[in-house]
C-alpha cells in the first residue's frame, strides 16, 4: 500500500503471535497491543509509503519492549514526525493522543515534533479541532517549519541521545514563565487594605457606640462591649459595674 491511516483501540490485551511482521522489531506486551497494530500496519507499506498512526503517548516513552521496537524503527528512519494532539478528542476516552507519521525505507533518520496539545476548542462533552487548528498542524508539518513552544525537527543524534525516548517535552519546549511579582505593586495593594480594615473598623465602632447610647439595655450594652473586644475596636462608653450580668454564649 502507498498510504495507511489508522485509528486502533488504545493499549488493548491480544494474543502474541510470531511473525514477519514483527521479526525485525520485536513483539508488542500482551496487555497493549499499540506497537501490534503499528507494526502491522507498516509492514503493508511499499517502499516510500506513508503511514499515519493515532495512538496513546505511552508509545513516545514505554520501555522494556516497547522501548525496542522504538529504537529499531528509529534506527532504520520509519518515524518521520510525532505530532501531539489535544486530550479529550475522541469519544470515549479522555486521554492525549499523538499521530505518528512513518515513511517506508526513509534515507533521513529525523523526526519533526508538533505539539498541538493546546490547540482546540472546548465543546460540551469534548474538545474539538477546528479547521484553522488541522490547517496550522498541515501547513507547520508540510513546511517542516520550527517554532517556538510548537515545533521542532530533531537529528537523530539527539534523539539517540535521550536513548530512544520520543516523550515530546524533551524536544519542544512549552514551559511558559510566570510573570515577574511586582513588589512596589504588592506593598500598596497591602496598604490600602490596611487602610480599608482601618476604616471599617472605625465606622463599626461609631455604630456600636451610638447602639450603647440609644438603648440602655445592659445585656445588650455587654454584648456591644464583647463584640468590640473582638473585633479591636476602641471603646468610647464603659459599661457601668453594677451593669456587669453574665451572657451565655
Amino acid at each position: 500500500m502507498n498510504s495507511i491511516l489508522m485509528n486502533p483501540p488504545f493499549s488493548a490485551n491480544w494474543e502474541q503471535i510470531e511473525d514477519g511482521r514483527f521479526s525485525s522489531y520485536g513483539i508488542a506486551p500482551k496487555s497493549k497491543a499499540d506497537f501490534a497494530f503499528f507494526l502491522h500496519g507498516y509492514s503493508k507499506l511499499k517502499s516510500g509509503g506513508t503511514m499515519a498512526i493515532v495512538l496513546p503517548h505511552g508509545v513516545l516513552f514505554r520501555g522494556a519492549a516497547e522501548g525496542k521496537i522504538r529504537k529499531a524503527l528509529l534506527e532504520e528512519g520509519a518515524i518521520k514526525a510525532i505530532i501531539g494532539l489535544p486530550a479529550n478528542i475522541f469519544y470515549g476516552t479522555s486521554i492525549p493522543t499523538v499521530l505518528i507519521i512513518l515513511k517506508k525505507d526513509r534515507e533521513d533518520k529525523s523526526v519533526f515534533f508538533i505539539d498541538a496539545s493546546k490547540d482546540f476548542e472546548k465543546g460540551k462533552n469534548k474538545n474539538l479541532l477546528k479547521d484553522e487548528h488541522i490547517q496550522k498542524i498541515f501547513l507547520t508539518y508540510q513546511e517542516q517549519k520550527g517554532i517556538e513552544k510548537y515545533s521542532r525537527l530533531v537529528e537523530y543524534d539527539e534523539v539517540k541521545d535521550n536513548d530512544f525516548n520520543l516523550n515530546i517535552p524533551r524536544y519542544v519546549d512549552t514551559f511558559e514563565e510566570e510573570d515577574p511579582i511586582d513588589m512596589g505593586a504588592v506593598a500598596l495593594e497591602i496598604m490600602q487594605l490596611d487602610a480599608e480594615i482601618k476604616k471599617s473598623e472605625k465606622e463599626l465602632g461609631s455604630m456600636l457606640n451610638e447602639m450603647e447610647v440609644s438603648n440602655g439595655d445592659p445585656k445588650l450594652i455587654q454584648a456591644l462591649e464583647l463584640t468590640k473586644k473582638m473585633f479591636g475596636v476602641k471603646t468610647d462608653k464603659k459599661v457601668n459595674s453594677e451593669d456587669q450580668i453574665t451572657l451565655e454564649i
